[in-house]
């Protein structure tokens, strides 16, 4: 009777040899790990069908049988083989005569002169920390992990400021300045939310890099803002100024709401964890209030509507300075 031999496609490591062998719906599998042998029956679909098949493997060198063993994938089945010593074999088998179907598994296939090479490619970041960190500072103005440190950076001047918006509001309403004091209030109220009981009132947030994004959004809004607004008392008229006031809000003002929501989504585990904010009864007043309950209604009902109202206002107010666009047919 025909002996059956299925596909083996080994390759190796310094200390491991892996094994792969071509079969699927295998049944009754009988496997010998030997100091220098790998016997292998079993049932299985291969390259003949449905039928038993069975190879014997004579190693070149030693493996050690206790930490050898194998696994049953869907496509085939795994051998992991432990190297008695770590060495780079010439060969799987002793004999020099490959049989016929024993093959190299080039997916895998690693060997002495491929490791020294892989090894030689290092990273130059890790190499010369100090280097890279100072060329990235000259090139970017900062250094690549000084993001987490954002906000114990600009932390206080970014409050000073938000604490000075308030300002906006009481023009508004003693008819200091023209707009509509209710977008005001919804764009000063949503950062100082931000700001003071989202930031600062947690630490483990102040140290996400979406607290550099969104610090970066509000700065480029307000650098182009507020020169818009003193030209205006100067009665000065920058065309391209002008434009960029209303048209850098497209980009800028999804990105911010986004950061936003990002920042409200990841404290609610924060606030459920420490309690903060949170009213529990019984109390004087015989009121309850869950800070995390608040957050999920403020970004379901007020981050989302909020940004429709901005961005309804804005385009508005594009409409008014600029004029729509004529496409011509």
């Amino acid at each position: 009777m025909e002996v059956l031999t299925p596909f083996v496609y080994w390759a190796q490591t310094e200390s491991k040899i892996n094994l792969k062998v071509d079969l699927i719906n295998v049944k009754d599998i009988d496997v010998y790990f030997g100091d220098k042998k790998l016997n292998f029956s079993a049932y299985g679909q291969g390259a003949r069908g449905l039928n038993n098949y069975e190879f014997i493997l004579d190693f070149h060198s030693a493996i050690i049988p206790d930490e050898s063993d194998y696994k049953i994938i869907d496509r085939y089945i795994n051998f992991i083989l432990t190297k008695k010593s770590d060495s780079w074999w010439p060969r799987l088998t002793c004999q020099p005569q490959k049989p016929p179907w024993l093959k190299i598994d080039f997916d895998k296939w690693r060997s002495e002169e491929t490791d020294d090479i892989q090894e030689a490619v290092r990273d130059v970041c890790q190499d010369y920390p100090d280097m890279y960190d100072h060329l990235h500072k000259e090139e970017f103005g900062y250094r690549k992990d000084s993001i987490r440190h954002t906000y114990e950076v600009v932390g206080n001047p970014m409050k000073f400021i938000q604490i000075l918006q308030i300002l906006e509001i009481m023009h508004l309403v003693f008819d200091y300045t023209r707009g509509n004091p209710l977008i005001t209030t919804l764009q000063v109220g949503g950062r100082a939310f931000i700001l003071f009981f989202m930031i600062e009132a947690e630490p483990r947030m102040q140290t996400k890099p979406v607290v550099f994004y969104i610090f970066l959004v509000w700065s480029v809004v307000e650098v182009i803002r507020y020169p818009y607004y003193m030209t205006n008392l100067l009665n000065v008229k920058i065309s391209a100024l002008t434009w960029l006031r209303y048209t850098i809000w497209m980009p800028l003002y999804p990105l911010g709401f986004v950061f936003e929501g990002i920042i409200v989504l990841r404290n609610i585990p924060y606030f459920e964890e420490t309690e903060k904010f949170t009213i529990d009864l019984p109390n004087s007043w015989n009121f309850a209030f869950y800070f995390p309950t608040f957050l999920r209604i403020y970004l379901l009902m007020l981050c989302f509507p909020g940004m429709f109202a901005m961005m309804t206002h804005m385009n508005s107010a594009r409409y008014k300075k600029l004029g729509k666009i004529k496409i011509k047919k």
